[in-house]
């Protein structure tokens, strides 16, 4: 009978941090704050609505009565005990704690006046503060929406992306503003998703956008040098073999900001304007020697 070795180490789930535990509680709060003030204070006073369980919630509460806050927990709930399986535990829990917070927010808030009766302040408004709350509880590990989770689900069994299925379910949503509210208020909330959606992703990727860089020329050591030295970014060296050719390549890696980009391609054109480069966006960085240097 053979031997059997227990799995340990770093396949284990490692505890979070004290530190990192809080700064992931504060930020999903202050985010589920954002997101109960931009709904209560802009949007569902003006008849505007988001896309998601948040829409499908501020139409219940509009046709029934019933506060909003209500629907936002109950319709959330059974996507909770679906993270649970699909992303994890901690991911499960981060969403409970942001959906009780906006609940709980939105039910706090509703009693107060809306800072405007205009549909397209409060759509543009509304959405820059619903997109920037929903954007530091994903960028911090929750969600205060199951429709991407649904959405995960149906990817197993359609043949459709996580996106499109998202995509098509908040069209049918926001559409159905058009019933409820009127087709003004549903061209507003669509202007409010599409707002939302965009400061979403910048308060997600962050506002200063880095760059990876891919450089091959032949005088690989002077333009790595000129990189330090002048720009104050380190450099990777990386082996390659071109496809025709076959000839061995240095390939040049290294990390700059967007407002670095220009200069870099400077320093390379000034010493091989024949250089090849390439640069991609990168959302995070962590980690090496990322820190930029003295320039001398």
């Amino acid at each position: 009978m053979g031997s059997t070795e227990s799995v340990t180490g770093k396949s284990e789930h490692r505890k979070m941090s004290g530190s990192n535990l809080l700064k992931r509680v504060v930020m999903i709060l202050v985010g589920a704050t954002l997101v109960a003030v931009g709904l209560e204070i802009f949007l569902a006073p003006n008849q505007v609505i988001d896309g998601g369980i948040t829409g499908i919630s501020m139409i219940f509460s509009y046709l029934s009565g019933a506060k909003l806050g209500i629907f936002l927990f109950l319709l959330n709930l059974p996507f909770f005990f679906l993270g649970y399986k699909q992303i994890g535990k901690t991911f499960a829990l981060s969403t409970l704690f942001g959906v009780a917070v906006l609940s709980v927010g939105t039910a706090l808030l509703h009693p107060v006046e809306p800072l405007t009766d205009d549909p397209l302040l409060a759509a543009v408004f509304g959405g820059v503060i619903l997109g920037i709350g929903v954007g530091l509880v994903i960028r911090y590990g929750g969600s205060l929406d199951g429709t991407e989770i649904l959405a995960i689900l149906f990817n197993k069994k359609l043949p459709f992306s996580v996106g499109e299925t998202v995509m098509v379910m908040n069209l049918f949503i926001l559409g159905s503003a058009g019933f409820v509210f009127g087709w003004d208020h549903a061209m507003y909330s669509l202007m409010a998703y599409f707002i939302a959606f965009k400061m979403m992703d910048l308060t997600i990727d962050g506002f200063e956008s880095t760059k990876s860089v891919w450089i091959i020329s032949d005088q690989h050591r002077e333009i790595g040098n000129a990189l330090l030295r002048r720009l104050g970014r380190g450099v990777t060296y990386l082996h390659g073999e071109g496809g025709y050719s076959g000839d061995e390549k240095k390939v040049i890696f290294c990390i700059v900001t967007r407002l670095e980009e220009a200069k870099l391609k400077s320093i390379v054109d000034e010493i091989d304007p024949e250089a090849f480069l390439a640069f991609g966006d990168i959302h995070d960085v962590k980690g090496g020697h990322f820190k930029k240097q003295d320039i001398h």
